[in-house]
């Protein structure tokens, strides 16, 4: 299946896990794709992996001289975005009581001024039928201990699919979401526990998930390159659940 045919899309973290896996699929299916992460090491990892339709990006969310310049980046290797999938983030969970300033402002910087400005410089790039897919989260559905920050920050990213879709109405461009559960992604690895504690984290949250497992990357993939597709032209302003139905079943 070729539904992503002489387009492009740029992918912001996309230098592994969800990212990684809907860079990889688009294209598999046609397309080129320009990835972005924060180091040089990672970004090309992850092109050379890719092959010779992925281009790579050094360029971090929660910096907003990278944000600014990332039209001029993105403008080297294409003059027209076809999908941004605005998905570069990570987590850190702390308890109310010992967030400081740092970690309230690094985590609105990545995950809320990230996909923002992301969107706003590369717009112009796209023509009509363009497709802007916001990451999410179920954190924004359910309650969880430690998640204040990160929740909120989500949070702001599932109004923005919702207010983007009412601006970019009239240029054409659609604008969804997605709102994933528990996935296999290195989301953990900013939070200062080690491989142990990591380990001990997952399994500690696989029995409160309904499906008893933690969801593939590919499986958010799946669903972002349908939003993305002609597939979905009669869906913008919404918000997909992937999430093996634990924000309804607890």
């Amino acid at each position: 299946m070729q539904r992503f045919k002489d387009k492009f899309a740029l992918i912001t973290g996309g230098t592994n896990g969800m990212g990684y896996a809907v860079a990889q699929q688009f294209i598999d299916e046609g397309g080129s794709a320009i990835i972005t992460g924060r180091t040089e090491e990672t970004v090309h990892q992850a092109v050379k992996q890719l092959g010779d339709k992925a281009f790579g990006i050094v360029s971090n969310a929660g910096n907003m001289k990278d944000l600014m310049s990332l039209q001029e980046a993105v403008k080297l290797y294409t003059d027209t975005i076809d999908l941004v999938f605005a998905n570069a983030g990570y987590g850190k969970f702390t308890p109310i009581e010992d967030v400081n300033e740092n970690d309230f402002d690094e985590l609105f910087n990545v995950l809320v001024k990230g996909p923002f400005f992301t969107v706003q410089q590369i717009v112009p790039l796209m023509k009509s039928g363009g497709s802007v897919v916001f990451n999410s989260s179920v954190a924004t559905e359910i309650a969880m201990p430690n998640f204040s920050i990160y929740s909120a920050a989500k949070s702001a990213v599932q109004s923005f699919i919702k207010t983007f879709a009412t601006e970019l109405t009239e240029k054409g461009i659609r604008v969804n979401g997605i709102s994933p559960g528990h996935i296999k992604t290195n989301i953990f690895n900013n939070t200062g526990l080690n491989t142990q504690q990591i380990e001990e984290a997952v399994q500690n949250i696989i029995p409160t998930i309904p499906f008893k497992r933690q969801g593939e990357p590919s499986e958010i993939a799946h669903v972002v390159l349908f939003l993305a597709s002609e597939e979905a032209s009669y869906i913008h302003g919404a918000e997909i659940k992937v999430d093996a139905g634990i924000s309804v079943i607890r």
